[in-house]
């Protein structure tokens, strides 16, 4: 899920920071080479971005990672005095995802002019938390929490509700993710090495408590969790079960959410039916499809360059 799912608004303006240079991060070859790593963006075939990120099912995570954001004082402050997200949480939700995507799945130029949309409305976010104390998206502290989530988030959904991923591509999953993180301004050392690392300075934070939910988040919650007004809440509920049940319980409570033992064996049954199903379903009902098109470019560009 670096895909950014990111607590910003696409449509927010702000100033265009130094540009980043993706060709020496992905290491693009030159001459006949050149259109084919255009094609591949960051990642490509094989990489385990697009084995976890390409799944529908993850999407479902989306409502955790931001839950998990929103409890970080910093972030919830960046959404409460910058953000769309109460007057028009869908059309944001779909910028962000069309940004997200792009740095995923789209090509090299593609993934780079999103990540400079993303640098220059990050570097345009900036006040004052409620307690009076000055706040930017760029610093390094939010930046590596709103990642941590999302790496996070993404391989617990995978794990649960696709199948099993072993610790060497989890491992590699965490490694791509970093690419990302510091083109977005993590700074390059301040990325935990592993995802074991990574992991216990999330429990850090919140055990710390430099993570936990405010009023500010919990008002973020309520957009999140009902983002329409006459929405019935049975449906409300079902469209973030697959986020409610693998969010941390501390942070569920401190949200107020309820969890009852019956609800969380219901959704370890609806896990293990998930795990046995998706694996035989056709692309088009498992797959994102900017995925599939994605797969397509890179076929269409190695056949040229063959």
């Amino acid at each position: 899920m670096q895909h950014m799912f990111p607590l910003h608004d696409p449509s927010r303006p702000g100033h265009d920071p130094a540009r980043v240079t993706l060709d020496h991060r992905a290491g693009m070859s030159a001459g006949g080479e050149a259109p084919l790593a255009e094609a591949r963006g960051l990642f490509g075939p094989g990489s385990a971005s697009w084995q976890v990120d390409r799944e529908l099912i993850v999407l479902a995570g989306g409502s955790c990672a931001l839950l998990l954001q929103a409890a970080h004082p910093v972030v919830a402050a960046g959404v409460a005095d910058h953000s769309t997200y109460a007057t028009d949480p869908f059309g944001r939700l779909m910028r962000t995802l069309s940004s997200s995507f792009d740095v995923v799945f789209g090509t090299r130029s593609q993934a780079g002019a999103a990540i400079r949309r993303i640098n220059a409305i990050h570097a345009a976010v900036e006040g004052e938390l409620p307690d009076g104390h000055p706040y930017r998206a760029l610093d390094p502290e939010p930046l590596l929490w709103v990642h941590a989530t999302l790496v996070d988030t993404a391989l617990r959904v995978y794990r649960r509700f696709v199948g099993p991923i072993n610790p060497e591509r989890a491992q590699a999953y965490h490694d791509e993710a970093r690419v990302v993180a510091e083109l977005l301004g993590v700074p390059a050392d301040g990325v935990p090495p592993t995802l074991v690392e990574l992991r216990d300075w999330m429990n850090d934070m919140v055990s710390s408590g430099r993570v936990g939910v405010t009023p500010q988040a919990r008002t973020i919650a309520r957009t999140i969790l009902h983002p329409l007004p006459h929405m019935p809440d049975l449906v409300a509920e079902a469209m973030h079960l697959v986020s409610l049940s693998i969010l941390r319980p501390d942070i569920r409570a401190q949200y107020g959410i309820g969890w009852s033992p019956a609800r969380a064996d219901g959704m370890r049954r609806l896990a293990a039916l998930s795990r046995l199903v998706l694996p035989g379903l056709p692309s088009p009902f498992r797959l994102l499809p900017v995925a599939r098109e994605a797969e397509r470019r890179v076929r269409l560009a190695a056949g040229s360059t063959a």
